[in-house]
């Protein structure tokens, strides 16, 4: 039992025990996290998962791409960038330590990127070597990970494309882009080979675990759905996907995978967000009337995930100043100390790709003691 804890007590603790020979029987490793406080707000781990959402979606040989992190926990220790499904040493391109404000490179680091303290990566100058999934790792001060997949999807530079000896590269969009709850999506397909034997549509679920919805068939003329699709899904000739009235969990990665005229495989990927319209949310304040140089602490609260989230102050957006910080989803809001210049109106703004609320005004009144 360790009392009144501070920050000095942050780290690594291990517990070996000895027989009565004074020979180690086992050795036992934990991390303690000791915050100068913990933001009551941000997403619960119940309330959805990280996403990683590439922008673009699809990028150019030579061009820089931005994977960023969606709907993060609060309270996290480390952000840590695989290349692959799975998490291997060998394969960590970098990590960011939230307490020390440091990003260590990994094996797989290439040079190329660009880490930034809420997870986010970048990759510059990108080829099709840097093609393929990317596996971002969160530990929590609970010491519980979570873990969230991209694909990144490389095109071939515009003179590659247009050699009429290089045939155009098998890709797929998402119609629209950006999807809302309870409508369609169409995952249309570019460039299907011509005299395929077959394909089939797949979605990822877990560590490249994928599920089939429909399969069709070249020399059989059929069409093979998946019970759970076939009420909700239509197929094109082209190869393309309608998906009706999407829901949360539809959002994912989607592979096509085709077998071409000369038995070969060939695989695209895609991945969809979907978005729901935000709700209104509130903000909770610690006191309405706190005395000067002291602090007060804002959370913006919403039922949201993968929103993000901007502070108002007055009407107008809040200028951040050195005495303020902002929790890493920025749900929350630490004024320390305060001023009398901080005294009047809070708001925070909930938002996402479609929609947008503004929660009702709360007052901070400065006293002078």
């Amino acid at each position: 039992m360790i009392e009144n804890v501070n920050l000095k007590d942050t780290g690594f603790y291990i517990l070996q025990t000895y027989n009565r020979r004074k020979k180690v029987i086992s050795t036992t490793t934990m991390y303690l996290q000791v915050n100068a406080f913990h933001w009551n707000c941000g997403r619960l781990a119940t309330s959805g998962q990280p996403t990683i959402e590439s922008v673009p979606s699809r990028v150019v040989e030579g061009g820089s791409v931005l994977l960023i992190v969606r709907n993060p926990p609060e309270n996290i220790i480390a952000f840590a960038w695989f290349k692959g499904m799975v998490v291997f040493k060998s394969q960590e391109v970098a990590r960011y330590i939230i307490e020390k404000k440091s990003t260590v490179w990994g094996p797989a680091h290439s040079g190329k990127e660009t880490l930034y303290r809420d997870g986010s990566l970048l990759l510059h100058g990108v080829t099709q070597k840097d093609s393929g999934f990317y596996t971002l790792a969160i530990l929590r001060t609970d010491m519980r990970s979570e873990e969230a997949h991209v694909h990144l999807q490389v095109d071939p530079s515009h003179s590659l494309c247009c050699n009429p000896l290089t045939p155009f590269p098998l890709m797929i969009q998402p119609l629209p882009p950006y999807a809302v709850e309870g409508n369609d999506v169409l995952l249309y397909v570019h460039n299907l080979p011509e005299d395929l034997q077959g394909f089939a549509w797949y979605k990822s679920i877990y560590r490249g675990h994928v599920i089939k919805i429909v399969e069709y068939s070249s020399a059989l003329y059929s069409l093979s759905w998946e019970p759970e699709y076939k009420p909700r899904g239509t197929m094109y000739k082209d190869g393309s996907l309608m998906l009706l009235n999407v829901t949360e969990e539809d959002a994912g990665m989607y592979e096509l995978a085709i077998l071409n005229k000369d038995f070969k495989i060939e695989e695209a990927y895609v991945k969809f967000h979907i978005y729901k319209n935000v709700t209104q949310p509130f903000v909770k304040i610690s006191d309405t009337t706190v005395a000067g140089q002291r602090s007060v602490i804002f959370s913006c609260i919403s039922p949201d995930t993968n929103i993000s989230i901007r502070w108002i102050f007055n009407k107008k957006n809040l200028q951040l100043k050195e005495r303020m910080t902002l929790s890493p989803t920025k749900c929350g809001l630490k004024i320390d100390p305060v001023k009398d210049e901080d005294a009047g109106e809070y708001q925070c703004e909930v938002f996402n790709r479609v929609s947008s609320k503004i929660s009702p005004p709360v007052s901070l009144a400065i006293m002078n003691e």
